[in-house]
């Protein structure tokens, strides 16, 4: 009953932001766009982005440019739940504010070591990260070098992992966004063991700890298929959290001899090849990944709608939703057929196998 009451008032507005998801049929409608100014026109009449898109100009809008007012209708949405929530459901959303905070940050260092301008104005979202971060803005973007950029995260979080960074030789932009992933899900891991509720520990552990095994097998595969590394360096990127992936797992798949190796080893996993993919000898590990969590976020929420699952899932399917925007323009943009958009972005399931 506690939690009923608890949640009864955000599950109900939570269930009215996930009606303003876009539907399949919706992303089907947007894939057979014929410009990057038309998807901005439809976003512009969708009631989750009408607002953000509404004082854009005709005329077709960068990726960055794009990308910001996504954020910013993903920022919006955050603080909505987040002033319908209680102060325990805060604890969660505090935990997940850090993947925003990652987020600002790979931002900065791709344009401090690529040595080009950001593409997105981070003062855009100042308002929305000074009631949520300590995260300095207008000292971030004076920074010049990575040393200047270390210091001005000096009091946050950051603060000690760039720190010890700075401090290792011939480092690349790979290695500061992995160690900074895997600062994030480390994070998220531990903390919602300590501070969230046992039955909301529970849902947590449940998606995050399947996402983490999904990740570490997209990292396999990666450094397998494209960088023939050696399994020791393999293990050394990988999040050293498991969940349903056993450790034999994992060693398995690094050291397969071949991506069959890889692939047998994947299949006698718990995770196995969602049924979706039955038919398919070598299914793409994102897309695996994807119907994977698909099943266990939607799953969590069903089961347990007046819990913390509620929140999560949202989130979750927020994050995708902006992950397939951002694809299918860029896709409209370097003219890719609309099936070829569909069967990657909207039915994986249908393309999703290595060719």
């Amino acid at each position: 009953m506690g939690n009923l009451l608890a949640y009864s008032g955000l599950t109900t507005k939570v269930k009215a932001m996930q009606s303003r998801l876009i539907t399949p049929e919706e992303f089907q409608e947007m894939a057979h766009l014929e410009s990057v100014t038309s998807s901005v026109e439809y976003l512009k009449r969708h009631p989750s982005y009408e607002e953000v898109f509404a004082r854009t100009e005709a005329g077709e809008l960068h990726r960055g440019a794009i990308e910001q007012l996504l954020i910013l209708a993903e920022y919006r949405d955050f603080a909505k739940l987040y002033r319908f929530s209680n102060l325990s459901q805060r604890k969660f959303l505090d935990l997940y504010f850090i993947r925003f905070e990652v987020g600002i940050i790979k931002r900065c260092l791709r344009s401090i070591i690529g040595r080009y301008p950001l593409d997105i104005d981070l003062y855009a979202f100042q308002e929305f990260f000074n009631r949520h971060s300590s995260l300095n803005f207008t000292r971030i973007l004076e920074a010049k070098s990575l040393t200047d950029f270390t210091s001005a995260l000096e009091g946050s979080r950051f603060y000690p992992l760039l720190s010890h960074l700075n401090r290792e030789d011939n480092l690349s932009l790979f290695d500061y966004e992995n160690s900074l992933d895997m600062f994030y899900f480390n994070t998220m891991w531990k903390s919602s063991l300590k501070k969230l509720k046992s039955d909301d520990q529970k849902t947590l552990i449940q998606c995050l700890g399947s996402r983490l095994d999904m990740l570490n097998i997209q990292w396999i595969f990666r450094c397998k298929k494209y960088y023939h590394m050696d399994p020791a360096d393999i293990y050394a990127l990988l999040i050293p959290v498991q969940y349903r992936l056993k450790t034999s797992d994992i060693r398995k798949m690094a050291e397969a001899e071949t991506m069959d190796g890889f692939y047998a080893a994947l299949r006698e996993s718990r995770y196995g090849t969602p049924p979706e993919l039955s038919q398919v000898q070598q299914p793409r590990p994102e897309v695996v990944a994807s119907l994977v969590n698909q099943h266990i976020y939607q799953y969590t929420s069903r089961k347990n709608p007046y819990s913390i699952a509620i929140l999560n899932s949202y989130l979750y399917f927020k994050e995708m939703e902006l992950h397939k925007i951002i694809t299918i323009i860029e896709s409209i943009r370097y003219g890719i057929e609309p099936q070829a958009i569909i069967n990657s972005v909207i039915n994986p399931s249908k393309g999703g196998f290595e060719s």
